[in-house]
C-alpha cells in the first residue's frame, strides 16, 4: 500500500459567509462547486481542495499563542509573498512571520484556524 497524495483538508468555520469572504476574496481561492446537504464551500488549488464546513459556535484556540506555526495548520504557496502580507493587513487579518527565516508568514481566519503562506 502507497499513498500518493493528499485530496483536501476540511477546515470547520462557524460564519460561512465571513469564512467566504477571506478564503474566497482575500485569498483569492477558486469556489467548486459541491453537491452536499450540509452548509459548507470547496475551494480547488491545483488538485488539492479546501473544504469549509460549518459547525456553529466553532472558535478554535491556539495551544500556543506566541509561534502559531506551532499550532495545527495547513500551507499554501505564493509567488508573492508581499502581496499577501499586504492584502492580509490591509484587511485586518493578523500576519505573523515564519520565525524560521524563511520567506513565509502565518495568518489566522474569522475562527482562528491558522494558515500558514509561504513564497516559491
Amino acid at each position: 500500500m502507497t499513498i500518493i497524495k493528499c485530496l483536501h483538508t476540511a477546515i470547520l468555520v462557524s460564519d460561512l459567509e465571513k469564512a467566504e469572504q477571506f478564503y474566497g476574496s482575500v485569498l483569492g481561492l477558486e469556489k467548486v462547486d459541491r453537491n452536499l446537504k450540509y452548509p459548507g464551500v470547496w475551494y480547488q488549488i491545483g488538485d488539492y481542495q479546501i473544504h469549509l464546513m460549518v459547525h456553529p459556535g466553532f472558535n478554535f484556540t491556539l495551544p500556543n499563542q506566541e509561534k502559531w506555526g506551532r499550532n495545527p495548520h495547513f500551507s499554501l504557496a505564493t509567488d508573492n509573498l508581499s502581496d499577501i502580507i499586504a492584502r492580509l493587513q490591509s484587511r485586518g487579518y493578523p500576519v505573523q512571520m515564519s520565525q524560521s527565516g524563511r520567506a513565509a508568514c502565518f495568518t489566522k481566519d474569522f475562527d482562528g484556524n491558522v494558515i500558514e503562506i509561504s513564497q516559491i
